[in-house]
C-alpha cells in the first residue's frame, strides 16, 4: 500500500534526525579528541551552528512563502549532506581544522533554518486541524526516540571506528531523506500580480507576533529556555569529557537521557494538558524545568553521571510539553497567510538565543569552569515561569484560540 503523504514526511525527518543524532556526538568528540578544541572554540562551534536562526530566520518566511516547498528542501538536504561529508574528506588528507567545523556549522545552520521553517509550514497542509495536536506529539516524540538512540549509536561507532568516519551516517542520512521528499506532491505558488516587498511581509508578521497575547510571551519564554539550551549544547561534552572524564561510548549514553526525556515528554503532552490544561500546562512543566537544570551539573563520579543523566531528562521533558503545546497553537490561531512569517520570526528571536548563550558559555566555562557556568545558565531558566505568571495565561487553563491581539510590551 502506497504511503500517504504525511507517512514519507514522517520517514523522512526521522531517517535526517537520527543521522543528526548520531553526528551530533560524532562532531564535538571530533573538534575535542582529534583538534583537542578549548572549551571557546566548542562554544565558537554551538555558536555557529544557530547563527543562521540571527541571520536569516526573518526572510525564510518569506523565502518558504514563495517557492516551491520540495525542491528547496531536497537541495538544502544535500548541500547538508556534502557539508557534513568533508569533514571526513579533509580529515583522511590530514587538512582538518577547527575553522572548517565552525564553516560546517555555519552551512548545516542555514539548511536547518530554511529546513525548518518549510517543514512546520507543510505540516498543515498535510493534516486536518483536529490532528495536529496528536502529529506534533508525533514528530516531538520521533524526534525524540532519534535522540534517545542516535547519541548512544554515535558513541558506539565513535568508539569503535572514530569520531571522524562516524560523521558519514549523518551524510548518509541527509542522502536519504533527499530522495524521500522527492516523492512528495509539490506545492504551486500562486503568484501575485502585484509582489509586497519582502521588508513589508517581515514586517506584518513580526507585528502580528509581538501584538498576540499567547504567542508574543510564548516565544519571551522559548527565547530565554533558548539561551540556556545554547550553553547546554556547547558545555555538554566538554563538561563530560574534561571534568567527568567520561568515555565516548558514555557521553553518547549520557547525550542520550535527553532523547528519553523528551520522548516521555512528547509522548504525556497531549494527556497532561487535556486533564491540567494548555495555558496551566505551561507553567507547570516551566517550574519542573527550573528544577531539571539546577540539577545536572551536581555530583562527581557515578554520582555526577546520574545527576546528569535526571536532569537532563527532567529539563528535556519539561521544555518539549512547552515546544509542542506553543508550536500546535501557533499552527492553529495564526492566519495561513501568516503562518510561515510566524514560524520565522519565532524561530528569530527564540533560535537566535542559542549561539549567543553557546558563546557565552564558552567565555565563561575558561576562567570558572563547565560546572559553575551550567549552574549559573541552569538558574537562569527561572525566567520561564516568571514569563507565563506576568502575562494573562496565569488566570487561564487553556489557551483561547481567537485572542484579540494587543501591543506587546517587551
Amino acid at each position: 500500500m502506497k504511503l500517504t503523504a504525511f507517512w514519507r514526511w514522517w520517514i523522512a525527518g526521522t531517517t535526517s534526525h537520527l543521522g543528526s543524532a548520531v553526528g551530533g556526538v560524532a562532531l564535538p568528540l571530533t573538534a575535542l579528541v582529534v583538534l583537542e578544541a578549548t572549551a571557546f572554540e566548542m562554544g565558537l562551534i554551538t555558536a555557529a551552528g544557530y547563527l543562521a536562526y540571527l541571520l536569516i530566520s526573518l526572510p525564510a518566511g518569506v523565502i518558504v512563502q514563495r517557492v516551491p516547498l520540495r525542491g528547496m528542501q531536497v537541495a538544502l538536504d544535500l548541500i547538508r549532506g556534502l557539508a557534513i561529508a568533508s569533514v571526513p574528506i579533509a580529515w583522511w588528507f590530514d587538512a582538518l581544522t577547527v575553522a572548517q567545523l565552525v564553516v560546517v556549522a555555519l552551512v548545516v545552520s542555514f539548511g536547518d533554518v530554511l529546513f525548518g521553517v518549510a517543514n512546520q509550514t507543510f505540516l498543515p497542509e498535510i493534516v486536518p486541524p483536529e490532528q495536529l495536536q496528536a502529529r506534533n506529539s508525533l514528530n516531538s516524540g520521533t524526534h525524540a526516540a532519534t535522540q534517545l538512540g542516535g547519541p548512544s549509536l554515535g558513541g558506539l561507532a565513535v568508539q569503535l571506528v572514530g569520531a571522524v568516519p562516524t560523521l558519514f551516517v549523518d551524510a548518509v542520512s541527509y542522502l536519504i531523506s533527499a530522495t524521500l521528499l522527492r516523492t512528495l506532491p509539490e506545492r504551486r505558488v500562486a503568484q501575485p500580480a502585484q509582489r509586497p516587498p519582502m521588508v513589508t511581509m517581515i514586517k506584518e508578521g513580526w507585528r502580528y507576533v509581538l501584538r498576540h497575547p499567547i504567542i508574543g510571551p510564548a516565544m519571551w519564554d522559548a527565547t530565554a529556555t533558548n539561551f540556556v539550551c545554547g550553553a547546554m549544547l556547547a558545555l555538554f561534552p566538554f563538561y563530560l569529557v574534561r571534568e567527568l572524564h567520561a568515555s565516548p561510548l558514555l557521553v553518547g549514553v549520557l547525550l542520550a537521557a535527553d532523547g528519553l526525556g523528551t520522548l516521555i515528554g512528547a509522548a504525556l503532552t497531549t494527556r497532561f494538558t487535556d486533564r491540567v490544561g494548555t495555558a496551566r500546562g505551561l507553567i507547570i512543566a516551566a517550574l519542573v524545568g527550573v528544577a531539571g537544570a539546577l540539577i545536572i551539573p551536581l555530583g562527581t563520579g557515578v554520582s555526577g553521571y546520574v545527576a546528569f543523566a535526571v536532569g537532563n531528562l527532567i529539563f528535556a521533558g519539561s521544555t518539549v510539553v512547552l515546544s509542542v503545546t506553543t508550536r500546535t497553537y501557533r499552527m492553529l490561531a495564526s492566519p495561513p497567510e501568516l503562518l510561515s512569517r510566524v514560524i520565522a520570526t519565532v524561530k528569530f528571536v527564540s533560535w537566535g538565543a542559542i549561539p549567543l548563550g553557546g558563546l557565552l558559555a564558552g567565555v565563561l566555562a575558561g576562567p570558572l569552569g563547565a560546572r559553575t557556568t551550567l549552574l549559573i545558565f541552569g538558574s537562569l531558566t527561572v525566567l520561564s515561569p516568571i514569563i507565563y505568571l506576568s502575562t494573562p495565561i496565569r488566570r487561564m487553563r487553556d489557551l483561547p484560540l481567537d485572542p484579540a491581539p494587543e501591543p506587546a510590551v517587551a
